[in-house]
């Protein structure tokens, strides 16, 4: 556990674990509550990085320890959290232009 954040995570590691909470926001429909949450606390990104530091030993056993380890490690840096904030966005616009590719379709 003294060695949490010893190893960084690769910027590939971070685009693909960034990528995934954003599709598991989406999927649950929640882009709306999640940007607002992002936004507010992005001034506190690293300190809930470390309160994740500090819990974990709680949370290792139901989420697994490289899951706490590499979430904690992303989001305790600002830059990341913006990432995460750019990709909830992003595919929402995306598909309310698909969506109204699709609705001049059918006209």
């Amino acid at each position: 556990m003294f060695d949490f954040w010893e190893d960084e995570v690769s910027e590939e590691e971070t685009e693909q674990l960034l990528q995934k909470a954003a599709d598991e926001v989406r999927r649950r429909q929640l882009e709306g509550p999640a940007i607002l949450f992002f936004e507010m606390h992005k001034p506190l990104s690293n300190v809930f990085a470390h309160a994740g530091a500090m819990f974990a030993p709680f949370m290792v056993p139901i989420l697994g320890y490289d899951f706490v380890q590499k979430y904690s490690s992303v989001l305790r840096k600002r830059d990341n959290v913006e990432r995460l904030i750019e990709l909830i966005e992003r595919p929402r616009e995306d598909a309310v232009a698909v969506m109204e590719e699709s609705c001049q379709k059918s006209l």
